[in-house]
């Protein structure tokens, strides 16, 4: 039986389109039951699931669109037990890319009324603000700040330039950063950036943790202290394929608990960009939502 969906996006993001949309909403609707809400906003989010309580939230967005909707479901309790969908319209579609739903928003659509159901990993904050893909502090989040206002024309090539012009402006900043207790980084070099990887890739596609998995158990961290411009300059370009491990002044690792104190540094949450802070603390909590998938989505 397919399932009776309530599907949410907003229509002025820059990843959608009308004519995409209609063709999304006419699979959608020929294969489940359809009730469709404009969401502008997180208001507008929390009001359609307390409405149609007993349908299936799909999103039509990206991770920021995701992010919405799954921290409207721990606010009302049910993240754990009500299932979300994911019809990738965002600019960077890192998680569709982690889970392996297709880009193809027309093809994505295809999975939700019947696809399986996947326990998925959560980071959490100390305010309680979620994680769903991936967080970076320092010189990533300066590259999205350059890079969002250049979306409406260049698209996913506008995190290419915005990492161009962060990376010729940033000289890192003095940070404390623990991982399951370990100190990592001392605050006495200077940090470019601290990458935590639940899923694998940031700004459409970039490699962040190319190992990670979005549902083990455990966050994928990188620490890159390459601060002088020619170690900067090659950080980027290993960053890009996805071979920064490689680099003598990157340290990766794997843990639950991570922790970062020093300098004030900007931070992205799923495309979600923060002011400057002196501390950042996330947790992982194992299984903490669930997500429709493909029947053939890596879990390798």
């Amino acid at each position: 039986m397919a399932r009776r969906l309530l599907v949410m996006g907003n229509p002025a993001a820059g990843g959608d389109d009308a004519e995409t949309r209609r063709a999304v909403l006419d699979v959608l609707s020929g294969e489940a039951d359809v009730v469709v809400r404009e969401s502008k906003g997180p208001e507008d989010v929390g009001r359609a699931l307390a409405e149609h309580a007993d349908r299936v939230p799909v999103v039509l967005g990206g991770d920021g669109s995701l992010h919405t909707l799954l921290a409207a479901l721990r606010e009302r309790g049910e993240a754990e037990k009500r299932a979300v969908g994911l019809v990738p319209m965002g600019t960077g579609n890192d998680m569709a890319r982690a889970l392996g739903i297709p880009l193809d928003p027309c093809e994505a659509a295809k999975v939700v009324p019947h696809g399986p159901e996947r326990a998925m990993d959560l980071l959490v904050d100390e305010q309680g603000g979620i994680v769903v893909n991936a967080v970076h502090v320092g010189v990533g989040a300066l590259a999205s700040e350059q890079a969002t206002p250049l979306k409406p024309w260049l698209r996913k090539a506008a995190y290419a330039v915005g990492a161009l012009l962060a990376g010729v402006r940033a000289t890192g900043w003095r940070l404390r950063v623990r991982v399951d207790g370990e100190t990592v980084a001392d605050g006495r070099r200077r940090v470019l950036m601290v990458g935590v990887g639940n899923g694998a890739s940031i700004g459409g596609g970039t490699p962040l943790a190319p190992a990670a998995r979005p549902d083990d158990g455990l966050a994928d961290v990188v620490v890159s202290f390459a601060v002088l411009p020619w170690p900067r300059l090659l950080f980027g370009l290993l960053l890009r394929r996805g071979r920064h491990r490689m680099h003598d002044d990157v340290v990766t690792l794997r843990g639950r608990s991570i922790a970062v104190h020093g300098d004030p540094a900007p931070a992205n949450a799923d495309g979600e960009l923060s002011p400057p802070k002196p501390a950042y603390a996330w947790t992982l909590h194992p299984g903490a939502w669930r997500i429709i998938t493909p029947d053939t989505a890596t879990r390798e």
